[in-house]
């Protein structure tokens, strides 16, 4: 009886472990994965593919982390001029995941060639929404305190 109870715990506990590391080997992220900072400016790998980072930023809700992605140009959207003004577009990623970026022309220079379809680099900090998550912090920061971002469009770089 008491070799029975033994085996059936034994087999209990390798099928829970085995469960454990497919769940890990599933939900594992790798080194080209990832490509961010957080805010405090602690560098986890600059070495990324951003392809799969932002749907993960977006599944688990994150926000405040530094992110370098290229996407096309969807929709140009009108000027928000109220408080600080933005230059705001919609890109999308080669995933299919759409972002809003909101780029600073108080700080930075407006990007006035931007087109529709256009493709553009962006270094800036993610902040999730419903809607896919907003990237701002596309400029340089006067203060020093932020980490500085950009919009690369058609070679030049605007900061």
């Amino acid at each position: 009886m008491k070799n029975k109870k033994t085996t059936s715990i034994t087999t209990v506990i390798i099928a829970m472990a085995v469960i454990f590391f497919q769940y890990l080997e599933e939900n594992k992220a790798t080194k080209s994965d990832i490509s961010i900072s957080t805010n405090e400016n602690k560098s986890i790998n600059k070495q990324g593919n951003s392809k799969r980072l932002v749907e993960t930023l977006y599944a688990k809700q994150q926000s405040d982390t530094i992110i370098e992605i290229t996407g096309k140009v969807i929709k140009l959207l009108a000027d928000d001029i109220e408080g600080s003004r933005h230059q705001k577009f919609i890109v999308k990623l080669a995933s299919g995941h759409t972002l809003l970026v909101s780029h600073n022309i108080d700080l930075a220079t407006r990007i006035n060639s931007l087109r529709q379809n256009d493709i553009v680099k962006i270094k800036g900090e993610y902040e999730w929404t419903k809607r896919g998550g907003v990237v701002h912090w596309t400029h340089h920061d006067p203060t020093g305190r932020h980490e500085d971002g950009w919009i690369e469009h058609k070679g030049k770089r605007y900061y």
